[in-house]
């Protein structure tokens, strides 16, 4: 049997107010000939099929034809779709009934009444596997799931728990799909290191107990696995989502399984359609630094070639106060999506400590790299905000995601 794990599509985000349209197009279509190419029996994926909870129509319509384009290119093959935090529970499942038609099982929310809702056993010519699909659970959704009301970790376990309890064919493969942060990954970048979940913390990857021979995750956006384990992975996003994720080596994986025993794992990278350039890589530059760099691009000839992202980093110290304007002459007629500039301040040599000062982008940013950098201004250049601070921000987070439900 072989399976393909993938997530965190975020069909219909803006990048910097650029369509990503058509890089989401050319890897869907690149995902509907790997399929083929690996002759895949089953694709999950692992949550954030949207970027926002209102995703564009054309995005859901991007969705349901590459459905059906790969089931009539694999008609044997299932499909399963867990909601992420991103998507909204109701939209997710507003086609459920259709979908089935098409083999393809999704799920929008966990009922804590009826844990079985989420195990899909699905039977196919190569065999039975049972795929425990656990979408982002939101605290309303675990909420006194027992009667001690313990922690959230200790309650996503609990969900677990409770749908491996109604799973009845144990001798075929057990797959479990979540959308959380799981400790123990290797974290890295700036986009990463800041993540929460419904404003709590990252949960220990024993929530999903010894029963599961693969645990396909989403939500972080670099491709890992959790633990030091080979079977408890993120499959990562398909593209890079911010500037900081432009050396992720995106991709999907396939995982092939031997009756109920995982053979192998391996990694199938994604084609980037559209580079991501960040001038200069490290720190900042002069205004002159930019400008012969700019030019010095190596940018594609035809017009009809993908143009890729550029973005700007400029010293803080920068005094020319034409600055704007001169960048602006130098990539003009230049085939890129410009998307802004930063303002750097040099505070050390390493670059983990560079501060980027662009409150242009706020919305790109995640809450908790708010606060950080409104801490390193306000308060103290070289501190960090403290726990209390942060499960601060949290509670508001977790109120703010319970209104929007």
């Amino acid at each position: 049997m072989k399976v393909v794990h993938t997530s965190d599509w975020h069909l219909g985000q803006q990048f910097y107010e650029h369509s990503r349209y058509t890089e989401h197009q050319a890897f869907l279509d690149w995902l509907c000939q790997e399929l083929v190419l690996v002759e895949a029996d089953l694709l999950i994926v692992s949550g954030d099929i949207y970027h926002t909870a209102t995703p564009p129509a054309a995005s859901e319509q991007q969705l349901y034809t590459f459905i059906k384009q790969v089931k009539t290119l694999l008609p044997d093959l299932h499909i399963v779709i867990i909601a992420g935090n991103h998507d909204s529970a109701n939209r997710i499942e507003t086609a459920k009934p259709l979908l089935l038609q098409f083999d393809t099982h999704v799920v929008g929310r966990f009922d804590k009444h009826n844990p079985h809702e989420v195990v899909k056993t699905l039977t196919m010519p190569v065999g039975t596997v049972n795929v425990v699909a656990m979408p982002f659970l939101r605290s309303a959704d675990i909420t006194h799931l027992d009667n001690d009301q313990s922690s959230y970790a200790h309650a996503v376990k609990l969900a677990y728990d409770s749908a491996y309890a109604s799973i009845g064919e144990r001798d075929a493969p057990i797959i479990a799909m979540g959308h959380l942060h799981a400790k123990g990954g290797d974290i890295s970048g700036d986009s990463e290191r800041n993540i929460t979940i419904g404003g709590f913390d990252s949960i220990h990857a024993d929530v999903f107990g010894e029963l599961p021979d693969y645990v396909a995750l989403g939500h972080l956006h670099k491709a890992q696995k959790v633990a030091n384990n080979d079977c408890i992975r993120y499959s990562g996003t398909p593209m890079p989502m911010s500037f900081a994720e432009r050396n992720y080596k995106h991709q999907v994986v396939l995982v092939e399984f031997e009756k109920s025993e995982v053979k192998a794992v391996s990694a199938r990278y994604v084609p980037r359609h559209k580079e991501v350039i960040l001038l200069p890589e490290k720190g900042g530059a002069t205004l002159t630094e930019l400008c012969e760099a700019i030019n010095a691009l190596d940018l594609p000839d035809s017009e009809s070639a993908p143009k890729p992202y550029l973005r700007l980093r400029l010293n803080a110290n920068e005094t020319d106060s034409q600055f704007r304007h001169k960048i602006e002459q130098a990539l003009e007629n230049k085939p890129v999506h410009f998307c802004g500039i930063e303002r750097v301040t040099q505070q050390a040599l390493n670059e983990d400590e560079v501060v980027f000062e662009d409150l242009g982008k706020v919305s790109e940013l995640a809450p908790a790299t708010l606060l950080e950098l409104a801490y390193k201004e306000q308060v103290d250049p070289q501190g960090a905000p403290s726990s209390a601070l942060q499960k601060c921000l949290e509670e508001v987070l977790v109120s703010l995601s319970e209104c929007e439900k």
